[in-house]
């Protein structure tokens, strides 16, 4: 599966935020990236402005552009306010609720965890980055990966686990998905509507 493996201060700088977590090189800037990147000073038109909102949030959950058209239409084919629907649905892959958990420090990570087989959803091996966990669920580390050093130093830094949809359990390190969280619930800033807007047309 193809990914993007090229600079990701680059790709944060061009959405003005540390999309991809915390990043030491990562500086906030008036203008875009780039050696002309002060002299392009272009009003975005509203198509772009759409297109943006939609690579953002492709780049921020690790998402190719074929598996987001598809969620979009899953999203679109359900009951509810689409880009909520559609970000619930981004929230979750089993990537993302590995990441979440705090079992992995960054989405890149917890994908990486998955598909080398350390992560089991109620007791037995997923090795599908894309997997949808459903409600109720319990997502773990494989007993013999618990030692790994990536997710004890995570575990150690991760806090609180502070996410209202998942019940952490610090002693079998694994967590329950409680639920689809509600959009008020994700911290993530995306401006869901202008994708719906975008596929729209």
């Amino acid at each position: 599966m193809a990914r993007y493996i090229g600079p990701k201060t680059k790709i944060a700088r061009k959405f003005g935020e540390a999309i991809y977590g915390p990043d030491k090189n990562f500086e906030r800037r008036n203008f875009p990236p780039g050696q002309h990147g002060a002299n392009r000073r272009r009003k975005t038109s509203e198509y772009g402005l759409q297109l943006k909102e939609k690579q953002k949030a492709k780049y921020t959950y690790g998402v190719l552009e074929k598996q987001f058209r598809n969620l979009y239409k899953k999203a679109s084919r359900s009951k509810g306010v689409t880009g909520e629907v559609l970000l619930g649905l981004l929230e979750s892959r089993l990537d993302n609720v590995v990441f979440r958990m705090g079992i992995a420090p960054t989405r890149a990570a917890a994908r990486q965890l998955v598909s080398h087989r350390h992560i089991v959803v109620d007791g037995g091996i997923v090795n599908i980055p894309s997997y949808q966990v459903k409600a109720d669920q319990i997502v773990g580390i494989r007993e013999k990966s618990k030692s790994l050093e990536v997710i004890s130093e995570s575990l150690a830094n991760s806090g609180a686990h502070k996410f209202s949809w998942i019940e952490w359990d610090s002693t079998s390190l694994s967590g329950k998905f409680l639920t689809v969280p509600e959009r008020s619930e994700i911290p993530e800033n995306i401006k869901e509507q202008l994708i719906v807007e975008l596929y729209s047309k």
